[in-house]
């Protein structure tokens, strides 16, 4: 019972089937959260300057 249970703790610790995914799902979350940095700092300039635009042309 031990050993069998050894084994399998074993192939577990081998196993690397996941890592990728888990990897790029951790890029992906590093790179949301740098694109949300980016809308947050420049959330005030765009809707100044953009939206203010648009909408002095409905005037």
């Amino acid at each position: 019972m031990i050993g069998k249970l050894t084994g399998v703790a074993k192939l577990f610790a081998v196993d690397e089937s996941g890592a990728t995914a888990i990897e790029y799902g951790i890029i992906a979350g590093g790179i949301s959260i740098a694109i949300a940095g980016a809308i947050a700092l420049m959330s005030d300039t765009l809707r100044d300057d953009l939206f203010g635009a648009v909408a002095a042309a409905f005037v």
